[in-house]
């Protein structure tokens, strides 16, 4: 079966610094998610991890930290490193996992209007104007 055959959701593309472990073992894998789906996430890894394996995942950049449980449903060796595609166990990390991603947005957002038109939005605004532009756009989970 393809990575495209076992995918079950859209994917957004998104770099978010994430850590994570297998069993027991410290918290000595750093990686970043290249892209959010419904339901799980997609990152790059230094080696191949094989399917199946659980991960415990946390993404200390976000207040609060993140931190959930993932199934390893693919692993892919590409140009750049090997992809590695996660499904959460529990549906309500897969829901927080996708307010992280608006959050990410909306700060991408927030860096791109003072970068690009001068203007110094709040948090809120940010959040406002992200909102009313393009949260019809943003699959519901």
């Amino acid at each position: 079966m393809s990575v495209e055959e076992t995918r079950k959701y859209i994917r957004h593309p998104l770099n978010i610094p994430i850590e994570y472990k297998i069993g027991n073992e410290n918290f000595e894998f750093k990686d970043e998610v290249r892209n959010i789906g419904v339901g799980g996430i997609c990152f790059c890894a230094n080696s191949s991890i094989t399917p199946e394996t659980v991960l415990l995942i946390r993404i200390p950049s976000i207040d609060p930290e993140f931190s959930g449980l993932g199934r390893v449903i693919w692993c892919l060796e590409k140009n750049d490193g090997i992809e590695v595609g996660v499904e959460f166990i529990d549906e309500h990390d897969a829901y927080r996992i996708r307010l992280i991603e608006q959050i990410c947005y909306i700060k991408t957002y927030q860096a791109d209007a003072l970068k690009k038109e001068g203007r110094q939005l709040t948090d809120e605004q940010a959040a406002l104007e992200w909102t009313r532009k393009f949260a019809s756009k943003f699959p519901v989970i």
